[in-house]
């Protein structure tokens, strides 16, 4: 039996009210969920939830025809439903999750930009190393590859093989060590190695699962290994693309691309409404300093985290306002999907005092404050400056070429 959670009973107190992760579920009972009174209890769970109302009075509405153990399980699939809905749409309301699955689990836009890639790539197959419910698996059956995912948990795989049914798509799951199969057979080996241990979030490569020597030997064949945005680029082996994706100016991840996958050396990818847009080293002549002009631009974290920035301000006919900070300034307005823009409207006093009586002559009541390469913290100085007045600004707080300044600017 494996336990998402201890406590059994708690689900009788309200499923929003402690939150479903604080649900047990077992793998007896998500089996039963499968079948086809569980499909009927759980269509009613998320009636039930979707109506609203007390979820006491819902719990014992399903009890009359449920287990406890049953209802709790049907009640947590319906709220993680509910909860995926930012993550895969419209495909949410017919897959399973756990909780710590979900929260783990790739947007489907950005799984399915990477599945773009490989089937770019004319790979045919992918192996999935760890694949937890099974979200890239969709993505990348979803592009046309034949998929097989395997993973330690025989809950994850079995919430996987699920997710791939209900979806009408191929591919195959089992329970394997992923550090013991051989990838030989694949064109593509794809891995996401869990970044928590027991204490939390760990930042050191040896203590991932599996850990970075396992990640190393596979990117000596064509392959994609989905990391966390902070990764070092002195950590990134010859040879290997480092990919960092935003979406909707989030950044979610970087990608090492290997073997023939391998395009680059260094990509932004900006995932929006408009679309997708790449940026890559090969784009970066590099870029000067100066003072700021007209517009200022300030690029998108994968672009700043990729180490792009001064080709956003070759594609804007700009430069850098400080060497060591991503700001870009131009004297041209450019609509650009690597960066916001601003224009400049003036110049205020950087210390505190004259930067107050400047926010009060101008009636400025409501302030978005942004800083770069500045010791402040944006909700404690609001405070202390405290404003008054009927206008609306922004405040960029940075440096220029050393020296702490401040404009006022206005989104454009």
């Amino acid at each position: 039996m494996t336990k998402l959670a201890l406590r059994p009973t708690e689900c009788q107190i309200g499923w929003r009210a402690v939150g479903c992760e604080d649900v047990p579920v077992d793998l007896d009972a998500f089996r039963w969920l499968l079948s086809e009174p569980g499909q009927r209890l759980l269509e009613a769970a998320g009636a039930a939830g979707a109506a609203g109302g007390s979820e006491l009075a819902a719990q014992s509405a399903l009890r009359r025809t449920a287990s406890p153990e049953h209802v709790a399980a049907a009640l947590t699939q319906a709220e993680l439903r509910r909860r995926a809905v930012a993550k895969f749409g419209d495909l949410a309301g017919r897959m399973y999750f756990t909780p710590e699955g979900l929260e783990q689990a790739t947007r489907l836009p950005v799984a399915a930009h990477r599945a773009a890639r490989v089937q770019a790539a004319s790979a045919a197959t992918v192996v999935d190393l760890g694949c937890g419910i099974g979200g890239d698996l969709v993505a990348f059956a979803r592009a046309g590859a034949t998929c097989v995912g395997v993973d330690l948990d025989p809950l994850r795989v079995e919430v996987a093989r699920a997710n791939l049914e209900t979806l009408g798509l191929g591919g195959a799951v089992t329970v394997a060590d992923a550090t013991a199969i051989d990838t030989a057979p694949f064109d593509v080996a794809y891995a996401d190695p869990a970044r928590r241990t027991g204490k939390g979030r760990t930042f050191d490569v040896d203590d991932w699962t599996p850990p970075w020597s396992f990640v190393e030997s596979l990117l000596a064949r064509d392959s994609c290994v989905k990391l966390a945005p902070g990764l070092p680029h002195a950590l990134v082996p010859e040879g290997v693309e480092a990919e960092w994706v935003s979406d909707h100016r989030e950044v979610k991840e970087a990608v090492l691309w290997s073997g023939r996958l391998a395009t680059t050396r260094r990509r932004a990818t900006v995932l929006g409404d408009g679309g997708l847009a790449t940026l890559t080293d090969e784009d970066d002549p590099g870029a000067p300093t100066g003072p700021v002009g007209e517009f200022l631009y300030e690029p998108d974290g994968a672009v700043i985290r990729a180490g792009l920035v001064t080709a956003v301000a070759s594609g804007v006919d700009g430069h850098l306002l400080d060497e060591h900070i991503a700001y870009v300034t131009s004297g041209a307005s450019f609509r650009s999907p690597f960066a916001r823009g601003y224009r400049v409207l003036e110049e205020v006093p950087f210390r505190e005092k004259p930067l107050r009586a400047a926010l009060r002559e101008r009636r400025i009541g409501r302030l978005t404050i942004k800083k770069r390469g500045v010791s402040v913290v944006p909700d404690e100085l609001r405070k202390r400056l405290a404003l008054r007045g009927d206008e609306e600004s922004t405040l960029v707080l940075t440096r220029v070429d050393g020296k702490g300044t401040a404009f006022l600017v206005e989104p454009f």
